[in-house]
């Protein structure tokens, strides 16, 4: 099965992403990017796939991949289950790295990391205990803090043991999977995410006629466009209610391509349980009960 393109959003104005979500949730399935990841489940147990590697994951698994490397994590939870916070990801493009690399020269002792996530580590229990409480702050830090607890968490996984995951022998075939029709309409949905993009336009940008793109759509995402549009809007708002405290709720509908309040509100209560204010303050509790504790 080919894996899905999956479109990083690195806000304007940051290097790179950190943020946290819930299972189930839209990036879960067979998918590549071509950023390096770090990925960090903080809850359920299940199967992960690297590569060509199977396993079992439980929380406190840390692991990172590098770009272009086929990944999925299926949690066992039962039918219609949810879970608000399963994993936190940091993902950075390699032009960042690569352009903080000619400008620190203390940035070469990464290579080594760089190269073997090309296949997938899975690192100790150590470094996740002491990787863990920097990649919480971090979803939420701003400014030379962010960068600052960036490195110190690069620091920790080059420094820590760990095993590399996907044989020696994988090659991924994403020859196929990049001239897709479908993931070059989902790439140019997600590059402009707060814009009016309609289906006959995404139609347009494939060479199919809308009602082919329709049912491809649907029988690719497992929804309409309109709900998988709506989906990734109220994902957006999410990070921007976690990491924009001051940010008026009415503002970030607007931002992230609602046109009225009301609308974002109850798409945002159908697809969260719970509003806007309640999932900000309820988010911000939890970070002041783990700062105390």
């Amino acid at each position: 099965m080919q894996p899905d393109l999956e479109l990083v959003h690195i806000r304007k104005g940051e290097s790179f992403a950190a943020w946290m979500h819930g299972y189930p949730f839209r990036t879960v399935r067979w998918h590549y990017h071509p950023e390096y990841e770090i990925h960090l489940v903080v809850a359920t147990s299940g199967r992960y796939y690297i590569g060509d590697f199977a396993g079992r994951f439980s929380p406190g698994q840390l692991i990172m991949t590098g770009p272009n490397l086929p990944q999925n994590w299926i949690s066992d939870i039962a039918e219609g289950d949810s879970v608000p916070v399963r994993t936190i990801v940091v993902q950075f493009p390699e032009s960042f790295i690569e352009g903080a690399s000619g400008a620190i020269a203390e940035m070469q002792a990464l290579r080594p990391l760089l190269e073997r996530s090309r296949r997938g580590l899975l690192f100790d229990d150590a470094t996740s205990a002491a990787v863990t409480p920097l990649m919480r702050r971090l979803v939420d830090a701003q400014g030379l803090r962010r960068i600052a607890l960036f490195w110190e968490v690069l620091d920790h996984l080059q420094a820590g043991e760990h095993e590399v995951l996907a044989s020696l022998s994988f090659e991924p075939n994403l020859s196929q999977t990049k001239d897709s029709g479908i993931n070059r309409a989902l790439a140019h949905l997600r590059e402009h995410l707060t814009q009016s993009v309609e289906e006959g336009d995404l139609a347009e940008i494939v060479g199919q006629s809308p009602s082919v793109f329709s049912r491809a759509f649907k029988r690719h995402t497992g929804t309409t466009l309109v709900r998988y549009r709506n989906q990734l809007r109220i994902d957006l708002a999410c990070q921007m209610l976690l990491t924009e405290p001051n940010a008026s709720i009415a503002s970030i509908c607007f931002e992230v391509g609602f046109s009225n309040l009301s609308n974002f509100n109850r798409h945002f209560l159908k697809l969260k349980g719970l509003s806007p204010s309640q999932f900000r303050a309820n988010f911000a509790a939890n970070e002041a009960f783990a700062t105390a504790s």
